[in-house]
């Protein structure tokens, strides 16, 4: 069983993070195994939003799993936003498994959002993740009761996706998600709720791995954000290796 971790699920189901599933590293029982992947983004689209003012972003991972489901990583990537943090930085860990063998699997997980060096009050946060997936399909939804640091501001997110085996080895990867937050309570300019969604395909190609996908948001996308291009339309491109 392929385990859809958290790093495949959420902190890229705008972005096309390419976590594969190969092994850097498995003990002689298979108990536990390593991996890692670094990889070159014309975006870095959190949420169908943009987090490097539309510049490329280099991102990486490393994760740890074991035979159980139980298993944990962390992933980093650059940032040009409006706070002097120039990275993030996530770890996160969770369990991955099925129910019996019905075809249903389910993931839970949290994740810690570090912002070094950011000005003025921590913006570090965790967010709660819970998805369900059968066949093609994966319902997921995320939770954090402090946005930003902040314990007034609470926020939700759901996802859902679709992922299709092409010919010729072509991935094929459908999402929408919907951002629920009261981040923007205090400003009646600004929406408090978007869609998002992506299209996109993917290949691996002498030892890397291709993607490219249109990425955009509904109008709201535009009101929510800090600035409209953040939240416009666009094509995203990346090209990824895992060790």
């Amino acid at each position: 069983m392929k385990l859809r971790t958290i790093s495949a699920l959420t902190l890229a189901a705008t972005s096309l993070f390419a976590a594969s599933s190969a092994m850097a590293w498995e003990s002689e029982d298979g108990q536990h195994s390593t991996s890692a992947t670094v990889g070159l983004f014309s975006d870095y689209l959190f949420r169908g939003i943009s987090f490097t003012d539309e510049d490329p972003a280099i991102q990486g991972s490393f994760d740890y799993a074991h035979s159980s489901g139980l298993y944990a990583g962390v992933w980093a990537s650059n940032l040009s936003t409006s706070d002097s943090s120039s990275i993030e930085i996530d770890g996160y860990a969770g369990f991955a498994n099925e129910f019996g063998d019905s075809g249903i699997g389910y993931d839970v997980s949290v994740v810690r959002y570090f912002y070094p060096g950011t000005s003025g009050s921590d913006t570090d946060y965790n967010e709660y993740f819970a998805s369900l997936s059968y066949s093609y399909f994966t319902a997921m939804v995320g939770y954090t009761p402090e946005w930003g640091g902040d314990d007034k501001i609470d926020e939700t997110y759901y996802n859902l996706s679709f992922d299709y085996e092409l010919p010729y080895g072509i991935a094929f990867n459908a999402a929408v998600g919907y951002t629920d937050s009261d981040r923007n309570d205090n400003d009646s300019t600004k929406s408090d709720s978007y869609m998002d969604y992506t299209i996109g395909l993917s290949k691996p190609f002498v030892g890397f791995d291709w993607s490219i996908a249109y990425v955009g948001t509904d109008s709201d996308g535009e009101d929510f954000a800090a600035s409209d291009s953040a939240a416009d339309d666009r094509f995203l491109v990346s090209v990824s290796k895992s060790f």
